[in-house]
């Protein structure tokens, strides 16, 4: 029986019964493990991140990941947006709500 025949017979795609087919061919008939592999991108910079965590305890998350670009340029890529970080240095205090008027 062919791959497209046993698809439309199963009710499977043509592909996934291609990939069946070559399965079983070469012996394996159990399904492969789903998902991907364990480890983290991160996972090298474990020390880092939690010496950073411990030195300022109340570090913002945005604050978090302009620090780490600075420290290594080559993970600006896990950043989100690294637009705010500028501006996350320069407004170190909040501005309180007022009903007078402007705050800042």
């Amino acid at each position: 029986m062919s791959a497209r025949s046993a698809a439309a017979r199963f009710g499977i795609g043509i592909s996934t019964a291609i990939a069946w087919i070559a399965s079983a061919r070469q012996g394996q008939v159990s399904a492969a493990k789903q998902g991907r592999p364990g480890g983290s991108r991160l996972d090298d910079h474990e020390a880092f991140i939690i010496g950073m965590i411990e030195a300022s305890k109340d570090i913002t998350l945005n604050r978090w990941f302009c620090v780490w670009k600075r420290t290594d340029p080559s993970l600006s890529a896990a950043a989100p947006s690294t637009s705010g970080c500028a501006s996350a240095a320069s407004h170190s205090k909040k501005a309180h709500w007022s009903r007078s008027g402007q705050t800042s």
